[in-house]
């Protein structure tokens, strides 16, 4: 998985599920791996399909028909350490600490799905994450992942 510097910001805030998913896609944007309209998409995917995954991380990426935006695979992450609420409804709340926005070029995203999803099915890791201090201790903890 080919992490770059610029696509991660740490310890962000974000007061809605919508700006964390904007926010994922405008550095999937200018890092030149989606066009604009891909940001729209990844909204309607997590209002289809909720893109939390459980283990305090979220994973928004676009619609399938969305992937004509996709100019090359990319993944941002942010690290959202106070949490933003990815739940749909009022009895429930998923707080998301990691959003990790996904753009996958022919069935690429799904390997980036999978090798986030393995790494972070252990909560262990993404506590790593969540407290990493430099985004060079994250790219060096997903890197573990190959």
């Amino acid at each position: 998985m080919q992490l770059e510097k610029d696509m991660i910001l740490l310890n962000k805030e974000f007061a809605t599920k919508e700006e964390a998913i904007r926010e994922s896609g405008r550095l999937l944007v200018e890092a030149g791996c989606v066009d604009d309209a891909y940001v729209d998409a990844m909204i309607d995917r997590n209002n289809l399909v909720s893109t939390y995954m459980g283990n305090f991380i979220a994973i928004p990426h676009g619609t399938d028909e969305a992937k004509k935006y996709v100019k090359k695979s990319g993944i941002s992450i942010i690290q959202v350490p106070q949490g933003v609420d990815f739940s749909t409804d009022s009895d429930e709340e998923k707080l998301a600490m990691v959003v990790f926005g996904i753009a996958g070029v022919d069935n690429e995203h799904l390997d980036i799905l999978q090798k986030i999803a393995i790494f972070c099915s252990d909560v262990d890791n993404v506590v790593k994450l969540v407290s990493a201090s430099s985004i060079e201790e994250i790219i060096s903890l997903l890197e573990e992942v190959e």
